[in-house]
């Protein structure tokens, strides 16, 4: 059990950087710490950004939801990212949303499709039976990247950090 508590403080020590160096650094191992504290920020503010898109996601869903209009729509450029839709609200005014439609995956140029919208603003619009769900995954995946590229980087930079450390001999 003492071997298993050891290779998790060492593994802490890798991939969590000391925020303060001590007076022995030498000025190679202050920049590979600094490079670690930066990198550790920088995959926490993409984790933030990804947990951003999410929340985002969620809050659109729910002022469609409150305000709640459905219309047939024609999808007039399909993309993966981004579609963009012409749509006939029941008052008959005519919406191209200038951002699309909120969860575009799998449509095509040309396709009809229903769509929901928000009464108050129709240029927020989401595909029909579609909601913020679908961002966890995508979302959740950019955040676990970020870790294993920061994970590999700080791995790179303790080998580099051992390397050059010198060897005391024991006293």
């Amino acid at each position: 059990m003492g071997a298993l508590a050891e290779r998790l403080k060492a593994l802490w020590r890798i991939v969590i950087p000391h925020i303060v160096g001590d007076g022995a650094q030498t000025r190679p191992q202050r920049v590979l710490r600094r490079i670690r504290v930066g990198v550790v920020l920088v995959a926490a503010l993409v984790t933030f950004q990804s947990v951003l898109l999410v929340v985002g996601a969620w809050v659109n869903d729910g002022q469609i939801e409150r305000h709640m209009g459905v219309a047939a729509a024609e999808v007039l450029d399909a993309g993966p990212r981004r579609s963009t839709i012409e749509f006939v609200t029941p008052d008959r005014v005519t919406y191209r949303p200038e951002l699309g439609v909120l969860y575009p995956s799998e449509l095509e140029n040309g396709m009809r499709i229903y769509v929901e919208y928000d009464k108050t603003n129709p240029d927020l619009v989401r595909v029909q039976h579609r909601n913020a769900s679908l961002a966890i995954i995508p979302a959740g995946s950019i955040a676990v990247l970020a870790w294993l590229i920061a994970g590999a980087v700080l791995i790179v930079a303790e080998v580099v950090d051992r390397r050059l450390t010198p060897i005391r001999p024991a006293s």
